[in-house]
């Protein structure tokens, strides 16, 4: 009979069950690691000299379908007019934002072609992860092309968005680190599979201090994947009822048009961004450009806001059309402008 005392028995323990978790979490890079793709972008961005400079931007993200769909966070690519996607032996192709959801921070992606070497990742379900559940973010933090990090579940957060809450925002928080080029990239169960996008972290220093935050799989599916929320190249913000007043416009609110990216839809609608900086409310407002005040008849006023997007999301032939007649106010005028959408 062989005794061994309780203590050394448990550090044995102990010791034993790190190294199968390190090597849980090596073999879940090498079957994961070739999905996952750095994204590069190039932005106009509006300076205050009134000049238009070019911004050079690294985000992360994953490929889940076999006809080139790339899932990543929306603030990466919303205002880029050029994006290519890299791949983990060294390919870029050049990819088009087609489908965007700001509120929650997800867009989707479409290759120009296939890459000569890939791995096509699965989405799971993320409504049955749980508290305490190890993960994995793979990205590029700092340009650092395939890092890993590793942490848990450490809660899940709901969120109203800003605009009347027309979307619940759910996300997961976590330890595993995220840092700048972290963002859009996947989040992976232990099976492998895709249940989180990288989206931002709380933090006083600007580094990671422990609590990042991913938008659900779930939600990316229901928002980009499956829904069809397209990516239109406006850049803006919701006015209220006071700002609208201050503005002059003539109903309780509106969507400000800040930026419009050029080669857009809105670009080729001839919607024009604004080129004027200023503080209103402790709010940066880029003011100038047009305010849109209805979409196919639906007023953009605060308080019908969430009814013009529950018609959206409720109507299934919404978000199919591919024609959309928009009133913007435009110098004092409201005129009409319609926006077009091939895909």
């Amino acid at each position: 009979m062989i005794t061994i005392k309780l203590p050394i028995f448990l550090a044995v323990l102990s010791f034993t069950v790190g190294i199968a978790s390190a090597q849980d979490i090596a073999s879940l890079y090498k079957q994961v690691n070739s999905s996952v793709v750095t994204i590069l972008t190039e932005s106009r961005l509006f300076e205050d000299s009134h000049q238009m400079n070019i911004d050079e931007g690294i985000g992360s993200g994953v490929l889940i379908s076999e006809n080139g769909e790339i899932l990543t966070a929306a603030h990466v690519v919303n205002d880029a007019e050029k994006v290519s996607v890299k791949f983990i032996n060294g390919e870029e192709i050049p990819a088009k934002v087609i489908r965007s959801a700001p509120v929650a921070d997800i867009a989707l992606l479409k290759l120009s072609w296939m890459p000569k070497v890939y791995k096509v990742a699965k989405i799971g379900d993320s409504d049955t992860v749980s508290v305490g559940e190890q993960i994995i973010i793979l990205g590029a933090p700092y340009g650092l092309e395939q890092s890993l990090s590793s942490g848990y579940i450490s809660g899940k957060q709901k969120q109203k968005t800003r605009t009347s809450g027309f979307v619940i925002n759910e996300y997961f928080q976590t330890d595993a680190s995220i840092n700048q080029g972290n963002s859009g990239g996947p989040m992976f169960n232990m099976q492998g599979e895709v249940i989180g996008i990288s989206s931002y972290i709380i933090s006083e220093s600007g580094g990671f201090q422990g609590l990042g935050f991913a938008a659900t799989s779930n939600l990316a599916k229901k928002l980009v994947v499956d829904g069809n929320r397209r990516w239109n190249g406006i850049n803006g913000f919701i006015l209220d009822k006071e700002l609208a007043w201050m503005l002059n416009v003539p109903i309780n609110g509106g969507l400000l048009v800040e930026s419009v990216v050029r080669f857009s839809p809105a670009y080729f609608a001839g919607i024009k961004g604004g080129f004027e900086t200023i503080t209103i409310e402790d709010e940066h407002l880029i003011l100038g450009g047009d305010i849109i005040l209805s979409v196919n008849g639906f007023p953009l006023t605060q308080e019908a806001f969430e009814n013009v997007n529950n018609e959206m999301v409720n109507k299934s032939d919404f978000y199919k059309k591919k024609e959309f007649v928009l009133k913007v106010l435009r110098g004092g005028k409201v005129e009409e402008l319609t926006i077009n959408f091939k895909i």
